[in-house]
């Protein structure tokens, strides 16, 4: 393994998401639909006490040291599996991300990435566990996560044209809090339609609605 050691009433339509090759917030901010929905990518939730309280944004430097703590625990977790991958850590969009490449991590990602959400949900307590805060961390692995993000982008626009073209709310399927981020941003983007999330995980999907 190599490491570079430095560096989230209506009549409805049904529509179907293309699958990755079965081989995720997220960047920026949270994202908040026209409804006043966030989706967040298993963003840590508001603790006791802080309520009320301005919270700090994290220092660059201090970001930096949860992606070097996530990058030494998921290069952990490789040597026990005996996988072989490139790990590079960063900050990007005001949060820590770890990036792992390599030829054989596709059971890492799992189906609809569910294996990775788990592994960055370990991999945020691992994180939590060193620094006492919690973390927004993003892992991807094999590039998933920008692969999904095109996919995705690809189904919000086709549902916002289904939804401008028969003026009925669409509604898409099951989605993690990553999918639904990507969905959000780019429906929230364009004019004359808005975006919600309904239900309770995991089936928490969006719907696409016409402004009135």
């Amino acid at each position: 393994m190599v490491r570079p050691s430095e560096y989230g009433d209506d009549t409805v339509t049904d529509t179907s998401i293309p699958r990755a090759d079965q081989s995720l917030d997220e960047e920026g901010t949270a994202p908040i639909a026209a409804n006043g929905d966030t989706d967040v990518d298993t963003e840590p939730e508001e603790t006791e006490g802080e309520a009320g309280r301005e919270k700090k944004a994290p220092a660059e430097s201090d970001l930096f040291r949860q992606s070097e703590i996530a990058a030494d625990y998921v290069e952990g977790l490789l040597d026990i599996l005996d996988y072989d991958g490139d790990i590079d850590e960063l900050v990007s969009g005001g949060r820590p991300v770890v990036e792992v490449v390599g030829g054989r991590l596709q059971s890492l990602v799992g189906q609809r990435g569910a294996t990775l959400e788990a592994l960055q949900e370990l991999t945020r307590l691992a994180v939590f566990r060193q620094t006492g805060t919690p973390s927004r961390l993003l892992l991807d692995v094999g590039g998933y996560r920008a692969n999904r993000r095109k996919e995705l982008a690809a189904v919000a626009k086709n549902a916002v044209e289904k939804v401008k073209e028969y003026g009925e709310a669409v509604r898409l399927e099951p989605m993690s809090a990553f999918e639904r981020k990507c969905v959000h941003d780019v429906v929230n983007a364009m004019s004359g339609v808005e975006s919600e999330s309904e239900g309770v995980e995991p089936n928490r999907r969006i719907v696409v609605r016409p402004v009135d």
